[in-house]
């Protein structure tokens, strides 16, 4: 029989198309058979299409070729299949038996208690972690390093908000670290050079947080009394910072103040000022969509400030009994004015002044949702009107800028509560 013939003839040349399970790996190819007769020269004999024997044998390489390539291509495939299914075998190992968990679960977890357990940290591989960990602290620490520079070039200021970001970093990396090594520990997935690396990061910690306190330290001592500023965070009705100076009776007066907020509705009473009797005698206020205001003994001026951005603006308010006048100020340009604001009514004395709350009761009855969210500084008090030149040097941080008469900005006079923090005031420098 010919055809069986040149089929045996094939499977001599090339024995891998035959093997069984490999048929698959041959894709579009196909099979042409040929009838050879009896005298016939095999060799000679030609598939339809081709030209000759070699041109026959040259495609039986080129197909035996393929069949090489593919087998290669699917061992690369199983070997990447492997360790991506081991891979996954210890990230779910790792999921279904946490630290300190028996295999059996359920019932178990009561060892786990007490312990920080960090769910949200990522369940990469050890070395990964403690890699991206080490990239992290040694971001921190170059851009300490420039801020230990920077210092020695202004030793009057003090560089708060990257010290601040950067302490709460270093506090969460210490979490994080510390938390994610102790359970590779325990899930024995810590080898010699992960502790190494482990103790390299520690060690970093330990010289970042001391070189930040001595910054700290060094720059507080050498800060004047005035180049401050008050911060509150959150809108808390605990946190709040109280002027140890009560008002005199004033039958005018100019309230001054930086301020910086992007709080949302409203930033909230930058400062109250509450007498017996009366707990809204001169108010600052933006509560809720409503805009500023400026309240006394309770009736309500609307001013034209448009501060609400995030960036530090000077505003000033000022007032006179007579006809109940009032002038209002932002960044050194008046913004807007009127009159009948509580006319031929004095401010009266032996009050309560509050920085960051709305008080409802003399000293207290603080509302969160009239809290002060944002950064405070240089508040102001005189017991006269400013000129529109007196104020356009206070915003401008003109050294012949004057402190107020009656309530002088410095940290002596400033009590804090509740959370609320002091640090360098900023804004001066960057207008210099």
């Amino acid at each position: 029989n010919l055809p069986l013939f040149i089929l045996l003839l094939l499977f001599l040349l090339s024995p891998q198309l035959y093997l069984p399970g490999r048929g698959q790996a041959l894709g579009q190819t196909r099979f042409v058979c040929t009838s050879v007769p009896l005298d016939g020269d095999v060799c000679a004999a030609s598939a339809p299409g081709s030209g000759s024997a070699e041109e026959l044998r040259t495609t039986v390489l080129q197909l035996r070729e393929t069949v090489l390539q593919q087998k290669e291509t699917i061992m690369n495939q199983k070997e990447t299949i492997r360790e991506l299914t081991a891979k996954l075998g210890r990230c779910e190992s790792q999921n279904a038996l946490e630290p300190g968990e028996p295999k059996g679960g359920g019932a178990g977890r009561k060892g786990g208690l007490g312990k920080n357990t960090m769910g949200d940290l990522s369940r990469a591989p050890a070395a990964e972690t403690l890699s991206q960990l080490g990239q992290t602290l040694q971001s921190l620490k170059t851009r300490l390093e420039n801020l230990e520079q920077f210092s020695r070039m202004n030793s009057s200021s003090q560089t708060t908000n990257l010290k601040d970001i950067l302490q709460n970093k270093i506090d969460d990396l210490e979490k994080q670290v510390l938390s994610r090594v102790n359970s590779l520990e325990e899930g024995k997935f810590s080898p010699k050079n992960e502790s190494e690396e482990r103790g390299k990061i520690e060690s970093t910690l330990t010289s970042l947080h001391q070189r930040i306190s001595d910054l700290e330290k060094g720059q507080k001592d050498n800060r004047p009394p005035d180049r401050f500023q008050l911060t509150f965070p959150l809108r808390t009705n605990y946190m709040y910072a109280k002027v140890k100076k009560s008002l005199p009776e004033m039958y005018a007066f100019s309230v001054c103040m930086w301020m910086k907020s992007n709080a949302s509705p409203g930033m909230g009473t930058p400062f109250s000022y509450a007498v017996p009797g009366q707990a809204n005698e001169l108010v600052l206020i933006e509560w809720g969509n409503n805009p500023m205001e400026i309240l006394i003994n309770d009736k309500v001026a609307k001013l034209p400030f448009v501060i609400n951005d995030g960036k530090w603006h000077h505003i000033c308010v000022t007032w006179t009994t007579r006809d109940g006048v009032w002038e209002a100020y932002q960044d050194g340009t008046q913004t807007g004015n009127g009159e009948n604001l509580a006319p031929y009514h004095p401010i009266k004395p032996q009050g309560v002044l509050v920085l960051g709350q709305e008080q409802d009761t003399l000293g207290g009855g603080f509302d969160a949702t009239q809290a002060f969210v944002g950064e405070l500084a240089h508040f102001n008090v005189w017991d006269r009107k400013l000129s529109p030149g007196e104020v356009y040097s206070l915003a401008t941080c003109s050294t012949r800028a004057l402190a107020g008469n009656v309530i002088a900005w410095a940290e002596a006079n400033i009590d804090i509560y509740g959370g609320a923090t002091k640090w360098t005031f900023e804004a001066c420098r960057q207008l210099n």
